[in-house]
């Protein structure tokens, strides 16, 4: 996996992970807070049914008052009253009121009037609930609530219903009235639906964003990889025609030197030889021959040293027969010597372990520092510095000269192709100067690299 997709997934793993992590918690608690709504809801509404039960049998109590107080009533047509009083009483559409005895005989039913006299006592409902034998317990207990499942009218579908009894103490009747719970549980339903819902929407809407989220980060991604690589190919383009030009500007110094330097020194032997042979077919003075041969000896042996010399610029034989830390060292050696300038330097161990790539290039850029000290700076002390830390090599040239102010002057041919070369094998390049304090030339190389060939 390239290194661009790590650092993608470092940024999407973490923002996926946190908004999924953060989602599911405010589900969690959303869903826990509805839950605890919807309980604290059936709560009231159960205990407004309670409080609307007590009032429902307070009225029926009050409705048959008149008939419990009279005792000058015959017991039986007492008794015969109350019943027809609780049988007309209704309320809503589905409010009766209904009485039993302590024995579970009923006595009034108005909706299901074929249970009148029956005895119910150990009737139970679809759960198993002895329904009147509690509410006989809860009348007994000086009134109270017991919740069961009852036929509900008109379509005698049954539901969960509440009642509240209590006792009509004259005649130990257990009397009482119920609510059905369905509409209850029907408005818990449809809230509990419209929260979840919202809960829905609201996850919709987090994933949503998250994948907008995600899209866009991935976008950016992919435009600032889009970018960076028209910027290194465009860095590769400017790499490529500084390379051309400083092989063309290098091709073309070398063709000056052959035709400037070694043709005319071969043009010249070539003219001493054949004076040479003119003196012979003539039987010239012996002596004059043989000057001419030591004249034509001499322009030969300078002729050898330029192409030594032009050799030497284009790839040092020191360097391939003994190293860069000979090498270096030599060419410090042959600078001292020749300027009178006192060099001092220290060598990390190993240099010859180095790529050819970073020994040539380290190379070329000793040799324009010197070159440009010997030229321009009027310096008597130079120090060179060349270092290793972890994969990096450093680089550091330091002189006592004139120095100058890099503001002022344009950076020149030399500066330019220490530069170029650099970049070549990805260093990085650095000039400080100041003036009267000399000049310090630093740069560093990654020698983990093995870059294209550079001569």
């Amino acid at each position: 996996m390239k290194l661009k997709s790590k650092i993608l997934l470092l940024t999407v793993v973490p923002l996926v992970s946190a908004t999924a992590i953060i989602t599911y918690l405010g589900v969690s608690q959303a869903k826990a807070l509805t839950q605890q709504q919807l309980a604290l809801y059936e709560q009231r509404m159960i205990e407004t049914r309670k409080q609307a039960l007590k009032d429902q049998v307070a009225i029926a109590m009050s409705a048959i008052r008149p008939v419990l107080d009279n005792y000058i009533l015959p017991e039986e047509e007492a008794k015969r009253q109350v019943k027809q009083i609780l049988t007309k009483l209704r309320y809503n559409d589905d409010g009766y009121f209904f009485a039993y005895t302590q024995e579970g005989i009923n006595l009034v039913h108005p909706t299901q009037p074929e249970f009148v006299g029956e005895n119910l006592l150990d009737f139970q409902d679809r759960e198993g609930n002895f329904l009147i034998k509690n509410l006989l317990i809860a009348a007994n207990s000086g009134g109270g609530f017991h919740r069961y499942i009852w036929e509900k009218p008109p379509q005698m579908q049954q539901e969960h219903k509440l009642s509240y009894v209590e006792l009509i103490s004259r005649w130990q009747w257990m009397m009482g009235t119920g609510l059905y719970l369905d509409d209850i549980y029907d408005d818990l339903r449809n809230t509990q639906t419209k929260m979840n819902e919202n809960i829905s929407r609201s996850l919709f809407t987090v994933v949503g964003i998250m994948v907008l989220t995600v899209a866009l980060v991935i976008l950016l991604g992919l435009l600032i990889n889009l970018h960076e690589h028209r910027l290194a190919d465009a860095r590769l383009k400017t790499l490529i025609q500084r390379f051309i030009r400083l092989q063309i500007s290098e091709r073309r110094r070398f063709s000056r030197e052959l035709h400037d330097g070694i043709n005319q020194l071969l043009v010249s032997s070539k003219f001493r030889i054949e004076v040479v042979s003119n003196k012979l077919e003539r039987q010239a003075d012996p002596a004059s021959i043989r000057s001419d041969l030591i004249k034509a000896e001499e322009v030969i042996n300078q002729t050898i040293q330029e192409v030594r010399q032009i050799s030497h610029s284009l790839r040092p034989m020191l360097l391939d027969d003994l190293g860069l830390e000979v090498a270096l060292s030599s060419l410090l050696e042959q600078f001292a010597e020749r300027t009178k300038i006192q060099v001092t330097h220290h060598f990390t161990p190993n240099l010859n372990q180095l790529p050819e790539e970073i020994e040539i290039t380290l190379y070329r850029l000793t040799q324009e520092c010197l070159s440009n000290i010997e030229k321009h700076a009027d310096a008597t002390k130079v120090d060179i510095q060349l270092y290793q830390k972890e994969d990096t090599l450093y680089f550091e040239c330091q002189d006592n000269g004139k120095g100058f102010d890099p503001k002022d002057k344009q950076e020149g041919i030399g500066l330019l192709n220490m530069r170029e070369r650099l970049e070549l094998v990805e260093g990085q390049w650095s000039l400080s100067s100041t003036e009267s304090k000399g000049t310090k030339v630093k740069a560093s190389l990654p020698v983990g690299i093995v870059p294209g060939e550079l001569r």
